[in-house]
Order: C-alpha cells, then sequence, then structure tokens
C-alpha cells in the first residue's frame, strides 16, 4: 500500500527554519532481506530532506482566457543536492482537463511545466530504488497562481512560490542502501560504530547514464525557499540522540558497577571529638 500524506506549505518566499512534516517510511520484509547485502541495520535511521513546490508567473499581455499562467511544479533536495540516489521516478498527477494528465519524470530534476488558468491539487508520487523502499510515497501540493497579499494588476516578474519542506526517514535501512549514500549530500545518516564493516557499495541502475540532477544552478533557483536552517536543526537532533545513546550506555555501565560488591571502607586512624 502506498503511503499518502497532505502538504502544509509555506508561501511567497522567506524561509523557514522548521520542518514542517517528518515522513516515515519502511520497507515491507521479504526473502530478499537473507541476503547478505540486503541485511538490515537495526535501529538506523536515514532521513532524505526534500521540497515539494511550484512556481507561477503571470503571462501579463501574453495571457488568454484558457492560459493565464506559467507554472512549474518539482520535487528537490532541500538544499538542492540530487534526490536520484534515492528517488527512482516521479508520476505528477494534473488536472484532467489537461492532456495526459499522468505525467512520468524518469530522471532528476524531477520537475514539469505547463500553462492554464486554474489553481488545483497535483498529485505527486514518489518511488525508490530498490534498495531504499518497496512503498510509494503519494504527496498532495496545491498550485497557486494569485498571490492574497497584493492588490492591483499581478506582477509578471515575481512568481507565486509555495513549497512545502518534508523529512522523508527510512527506518532500519539496507547495508546497501547505506553504504550507497553515506556520503552523498543530499542525504543525512549517522555514525557507525567503530570496526563496523559495510559491503562495497552498489551503484544502482543507469547510474552513470544519467546527467546532472541537482538544482543549484536551476533557472529557478532564485525563488527557491532557504531551508538551510532547517538542515542545521535536523543535523543537531541527529546529534542530540547520538549523545542520548551514549548516556544511556553509560548509565547502564553504572548500575552493573553499582549492583557489584563495594570494598570495605579502612577504618580511621584516629577520632576527632
Amino acid at each position: 500500500m502506498p503511503h499518502t500524506a497532505t502538504e502544509t506549505p509555506a508561501e511567497d518566499g522567506g524561509s523557514a527554519s522548521k520542518p514542517q512534516r517528518i515522513i516515515k517510511l519502511g520497507k515491507t520484509p521479504d526473502d530478499s532481506d537473507k541476503k547478505s547485502a540486503n541485511r538490515r541495520l537495526k535501529d538506523i535511521e536515514i532521513c532524505v530532506p526534500m521540497v515539494c513546490g511550484t512556481i507561477a508567473f503571470y503571462l501579463g499581455r501574453k495571457a488568454s482566457e484558457s492560459q493565464s499562467h506559467k507554472w512549474t511544479v518539482y520535487v528537490r533536495g532541500a538544499t538542492n543536492e540530487d534526490l536520484g540516489v534515492v528517488v527512482k521516478h516521479v508520476v505528477f498527477q494534473l488536472h484532467p482537463s489537461f492532456n495526459n494528465p499522468t505525467r512520468l519524470v524518469e530522471s532528476p530534476p524531477f520537475e514539469l511545466s505547463e500553462c492554464g488558468w486554474g489553481e488545483f491539487e497535483i498529485g505527486i508520487s514518489l518511488f525508490f530504488h530498490s534498495d531504499v523502499c518497496d512503498k510509494q510515497l503519494d504527496l498532495y501540493h496545491h498550485l497557486k497562481l494569485y498571490p492574497e497579499d497584493e492588490s492591483g494588476p499581478q506582477s509578471t516578474k515575481k512568481p507565486v512560490v509555495v513549497e512545502a519542506y518534508n523529512e522523508i526517514v527510512f527506518p532500519d535501512p539496507s547495508e546497501c542502501f547505506f553504504s550507497r549514500v553515506q556520503n552523498h549530500p543530499a542525504v543525512l545518516v549517522p555514525r557507525l560504530p567503530a570496526g563496523f564493516s559495510l559491503p562495497a557499495a552498489v551503484p544502482f541502475e543507469n547510474m552513470n547514464e544519467r546527467g546532472r540532477g541537482d538544482t543549484k544552478d536551476h533557472p529557478l533557483s532564485q525563488w527557491f525557499m532557504n531551508f538551510s536552517e532547517a538542515d542545521e536543526l535536523l543535523k543537531l537532533a541527529a546529534a542530540r540522540q547520538q549523545v542520548q545513546a551514549h548516556i544511556v550506555k553509560l548509565r547502564r555501565q553504572l548500575s552493573v558497577i553499582d549492583g557489584m560488591p563495594q570494598p570495605l571502607k579502612p577504618a580511621s586512624s584516629y577520632e576527632c571529638t
């Protein structure tokens, strides 16, 4: 069954310092997990910060009754890194009035552009690589064409931007997945214990054939919201979890020590009166 979530977007530029939604996904265990390359790392979580958004420009004098705006819907890394290391392809479900309303984007950047006149809810389905998760994630993002805080004619130079920050969490990842993404900038992974060995990273299918998939130099990047603060908060949270785990370990060691017989105190050689 697919995992479904509804977005709570932030609108019209600016920055966002707090994550708006954390979505946990998991892979259904199967026989392939018995293979050494797909063994699970228990109590470990991999997090992928990503953003779903739309940017809409008013066409001004070029506008017609049926095409007043040009807009783009997209899924990007929160810091504009390449999501192709985790996401295999994305399906965008447009309003039925569009020709071919179900659009498949098979490689990053995961986006599509259209022209129209009406606002509607866009379905966004994320499909992941086989070593990541076998469940699709269904999101819904509202296409907004008209600003709410402006009066008078709509600007053709300033678009209406609506973005929603998401943290996609994969608990108990496979060793293969962890090994493949542990040094990738789009993915947040915890440190493994010293001496822990992982299998050699295996690139996913067609990885070497793909072009650059990040959005750092995207033509619309000047309108992207800044989620770097949220990314830093997530890293701090991960560090805090590691500290808490270390505290738990030390407490267990202390409880063992407390349960051991204590040596007798030596008697004092003199008494104070």
